[in-house]
């Protein structure tokens, strides 16, 4: 059976308190006093105590920024070039950091890694991140290498379903995933909802995941398997396109409404493909996509609070970092000893759920 051997994450420099960040935003957006108090009372209610990102400027005084204009009015605004170059600039370097935290534990280091799969929506080049990685952990040329762009918040599981894949055909193979997210490259200075909901939500961060045989080590978890499923009708509430001033959200207030209703009859449909019974899951691992999300989450399947509170934790201490995050509850999980039967699940653009089953060992 194919296990998770290893875990680890990583976070950029700066750590931006909610109630500062809740400052940059009120002063850009130019609210009046009534929007201003609609902000504050949506910051308070979010969750999310703090975040971090690769830019200092949501914490510091004006004279201080270095990512925006010295300007209220944030002109020249940020465009897309400038926004990559910070990408650049910064995805390698924290994915590097999750993997070392990874691998620091595996007694042969990085050198049984036969294959690479890197995931991120927020920036994209060629050569692109697997490239940069490989070099910077002076991984061999040869090595099999993956990239797993905008998919979103779930495409850490739909990695994890790949390299399982691979390590089934290829039982000496060892799989390297590392998902790297810089959300807050993206703000948008033009107060919708969708952008205020965004600039609400969303952190930076990585997250790396060492993928094998059972054989080859202790096994932190087993993988039992993998269910997915589109839900069409969600398709226009959440979705993610370039501009040239960045890439630009769409979240509905409807996806914890169709998540609330379509979650349970998903996993029962996902538990039969399992071979298993939903009263068998001990332990849930869920993205923290909002605290909406998890709220939905928990009335469809009428779960005790407690349940979600290792997702609730990620939630609270770094916001959404799309497709990191899940990988975070995960290490949450084993970290506090919460072995047994696990359900990890993740939501993203198509309306996508995806699931996997997992048995935590550790």
């Amino acid at each position: 059976m194919t296990a998770i051997l290893s875990i680890g994450t990583s976070l950029p420099a700066f750590r931006h308190a909610q109630t500062e960040i809740l400052n940059f935003m009120q002063r850009v957006y130019a609210l009046d006093a009534t929007e201003a108090r609609k902000l504050k009372f949506l910051y308070q209610q979010s969750g999310i105590q703090q975040r971090y990102s690769c830019i200092p400027d949501y914490s510091k005084s004006m004279r201080e920024w270095k990512f925006y204009p010295a300007e209220e009015s944030l002109e020249p605004f940020p465009n897309l070039e400038l926004r990559m170059s910070w990408y650049q600039k910064h995805a390698a370097s924290l994915s590097v950091d999750a993997i070392r935290d990874c691998l620091q534990h595996m007694p042969g280091g990085s050198t049984g890694i036969t294959h690479l799969i890197t995931v991120s929506c927020t920036g994209m080049s060629a050569p692109g991140l697997d490239l940069q990685v490989m070099e910077m952990m002076e991984l061999p040329r040869q090595l099999h290498r993956t990239s797993i762009n905008f998919m979103g918040c779930y495409a850490a599981l739909h990695a994890l379903k790949m390299a399982d894949s691979i390590c089934r055909a290829d039982p000496s193979a060892q799989v390297l995933i590392v998902c790297t997210e810089l959300c807050t490259l993206h703000f948008q200075k033009i107060p919708t909802p969708d952008n205020l909901a965004a600039s609400l939500l969303f952190g930076d961060g990585s997250a790396a995941v060492l993928v094998g045989s059972e054989k080859q080590g202790k096994a932190l978890a087993s993988i039992r398997g993998f269910y997915a499923e589109v839900v069409p009708k969600g398709k226009r509430d959440m979705s993610w396109e370039l501009s040239s001033s960045g890439f630009l959200m769409t979240l509905s207030g409807y996806i914890p409404e169709l998540i609330s209703t379509d979650f349970k009859p998903l996993l029962e449909r996902a538990m039969q493909a399992y071979k298993a019974k939903l009263t068998e899951v001990q332990n849930w691992c869920v993205h923290p996509g909002g605290k909406r999300i998890l709220q939905a989450v928990q009335k469809s399947l009428q779960l005790e609070e407690s349940k979600l509170e290792a997702s609730a934790s990620v939630l609270r201490d770094y916001g959404n970092m799309s497709s990191p995050s899940v990988l975070f509850v995960l290490k949450r999980l084993v970290e506090a000893g919460k072995k047994g039967v696990s359900l990890a699940a993740a939501f993203g653009p198509g309306l996508t759920m995806e699931t996997c089953l997992l048995e935590i060992n550790q």
